[in-house]
């Protein structure tokens, strides 16, 4: 007999950040743009 599965786990939800301040930091290049979004202190 084969082994009870175990129960699937809960993916983790991503914390989010209510920050009223920031910088966008924009990086172009021939194939891809990146867009980051900074607090005043430089944290992603």
């Amino acid at each position: 007999m084969a082994a009870p599965k175990a129960a699937a786990r809960k993916p983790r939800r991503k914390e989010k950040k209510n920050i009223a301040v920031g910088q966008a930091h924009i990086k172009s290049t021939f194939n891809n743009t990146i867009v980051s979004i900074t607090d005043p202190a430089g944290a992603v």
